[in-house]
Order: structure tokens, then C-alpha cells, then sequence
């Protein structure tokens, strides 16, 4: 209920843009264009947890960027699913070419973007699933350049998790170590579908894709790479081309 009444109130009242503040866009041309104008790359956290695939980002998280993000995931900005999907569509697509290999069982169907999870009591309290809202958005743009995408949201939390943001990187991967799933019927999606890429808004240590990459690959599949919209600055200085 609380996300009805966030989209319709974001289609009737006008607000600044997310990203600067500025103006009576929902995200102005030089805040859209901080998000998606640059080339996604392949970022890489210090230390790599074990079993990260290759990880892609759209832009560093700072400024601008970082306000898009909290303003959809915190504060409900639900318009602004459409720009951070396209900019997820960009490094899913350089993902698909740098990463290499297929899905689980060789499937010739769509692109799988796999979300990373969220704990229920978050998505709860935020009354939406940020993180599958802009896989969505990410699919609808791949598919309207002409690039066969689906979502497979089939992975799950098997077991409560701590808040991150206060963690370091060695008590994240501790934190979410084994507490992924994956939903009964996920041999079929391997089967059936494509190349696998583990999406997210946001990487800063790598543990929770490394996680959700483990999780994909007891239950017979493989995670090609990973796509997320940004990337903590340091990430983008560790893999310098």
C-alpha cells in the first residue's frame, strides 16, 4: 500500500531532482547523465572475497549518484526505478560481453538477471523491493535494444541477516556466509533460460554477490558476472585499465 500511494503521489506532485535538488525533474540531464553516460567497467573490491565473479558498475557511488540511490531505496522515490534500470541495463550488457560463458546448464534462452535479495523486514519497512524494482527496469531496457533479458528473482535469505552498513568487509562475509538459497524449481530456470548475471544497486565489499554467486552454483547453476548500478570509488581505483 505504501508504494501505491509513493507512485501516485510522484505522478501528481512535482519534485526536485533526486540527484542535486535542483529543478522540477524527477532526475535532471546532468544528474541522468552521472548515472548512465559513462562506459560501465569492471570494479573490484580489496580485499575479493572467494567465489566473486567479475563485477561490473555503472558509476562510483558518491554525490549525485549516491542521493538516486537512497532516495529510491529509503525514501520511496519509485520514478526514478526507470533511470537506475537503465544505467543496471549498461553494465549488464558489458557484464554479458566481458564475463564470458553461459548459464548453469547451457541454456539458449533469455539473459537471467538474478537479484540479490533483501531481507523481508527491510523491503517491509521500505514497502518496496528496491533491488528487484530496478532488475525489472534493467530487463525492459534490455529488451527494448533488442537484447532477449528476463528477470529470475530465485534466490532467498535462508536465514536472518545483520544491517551491513555498519560492517567491515571480513564481518560482512561473515555476516551472509551460507545464508542463501535458492527457490525449489530453480533447475528449470537454469535449463531453460541463459547466461546468468547476479544483479544489485550497490557493491562496497563484494560480500553479498560472492554469496549469492555460491548460492547459484550449489543449486546447478553458474553465475557468469555481475552487474550493479554503482560501486564504492575504491573499487573502480583497484582495477584501473
Amino acid at each position: 500500500m505504501r508504494g501505491w500511494w509513493q507512485e501516485i503521489a510522484g505522478l501528481v506532485l512535482p519534485s526536485p531532482c533526486a540527484g542535486c535538488g535542483l529543478g522540477r525533474a524527477v532526475l535532471c540531464e546532468e544528474c541522468r547523465a552521472r548515472l548512465c553516460g559513462r562506459r560501465p567497467r569492471e570494479v573490484r573490491p580489496d580485499p575479493v572475497p572467494p567465489g566473486l565473479p567479475p563485477v561490473f558498475a555503472a558509476a562510483p557511488y558518491a554525490a549525485g549518484v549516491r542521493s538516486v540511490l537512497l532516495a529510491h531505496k529509503e525514501r520511496g522515490a519509485l520514478a526514478l526505478a526507470e533511470p537506475l534500470g537503465a544505467a543496471l541495463a549498461g553494465a549488464v550488457r558489458v557484464a554479458g560481453a566481458g564475463g564470458g560463458g553461459g548459464g548453469g546448464r547451457g541454456g539458449r534462452g533469455p539473459l537471467l538477471l538474478v537479484p540479490v535479495p533483501s531481507a523481508r523486514q527491510a523491503v517491509a519497512g521500505r514497502g518496496h523491493d528496491a533491488c528487484r524494482r530496478i532488475a525489472l527496469a534493467a530487463a525492459r531496457a534490455l529488451r527494448g535494444v533488442g537484447i532477449p533479458a528476463r528477470t529470475a528473482p530465485v534466490l532467498r535469505l535462508r536465514r536472518p541477516v545483520a544491517d551491513q552498513a555498519e560492517l567491515d568487509a571480513h564481518d560482512r562475509w561473515a555476516n551472509v556466509a551460507g545464508a542463501m538459497g535458492t527457490v525449489r524449481a530453480v533447475g528449470r530456470v537454469w535449463r531453460d533460460g541463459g547466461p546468468v548475471v547476479l544483479v544489485d544497486d550497490l557493491m562496497t565489499t563484494g560480500a553479498s554477490l560472492a554469496e549469492a554467486a555460491r548460492a547459484v552454483g550449489v543449486s546447478g547453476g553458474r553465475a557468469m558476472a555481475a552487474a550493479v548500478v554503482a560501486a564504492a570509488p575504491r573499487a573502480f581505483e583497484s582495477n584501473r585499465n
